[in-house]
């Protein structure tokens, strides 16, 4: 499990390794291009979803617990950088993301990433 902790004293955000190596991929891009963009999550216990603007001037930190780089899904990381680029920006399900995980056979999970305009909500 890895995590997202935006802000000074912001609480971490816990997803998958596989999952947060590409958030920070992305993130690190729109931030590099000082493209800001909201980032939002639903909780995993069910008790509702938190959204962050992400721009550069606020401090950012990603932990893994894993010394090693996962392998990049490049299609994961292209439905990723769409939906942040979207107006709606980066819906994460990590509830989702997180049975994936826990039923995973070895392989990477595939977690998903969508735009609230361009797919609805199932």
């Amino acid at each position: 499990m890895a995590e997202l902790i935006y802000g000074a004293e912001g609480d971490p955000v816990h997803m998958p390794e596989h999952l947060l190596a590409h958030v920070k991929i992305v993130v690190a891009t729109k931030l590099r291009r000082n493209e800001s963009f909201m980032l939002t999550w639903r909780h995993p216990d069910g008790s509702g979803r938190s959204s962050v603007w992400l721009q550069p001037a606020i401090p950012l930190r990603f932990v893994f617990d894993s010394p090693e780089e996962p392998a990049i899904d490049h299609a994961l990381l292209a439905r990723l950088a769409t939906a942040a680029s979207s107006n709606g920006g980066l819906i994460l399900d990590l509830e989702e993301l997180h049975l994936l995980e826990a039923t995973d056979d070895g392989a990477p999970p595939q977690g998903r990433a969508r735009s609230e305009l361009s797919r609805p909500a199932a």
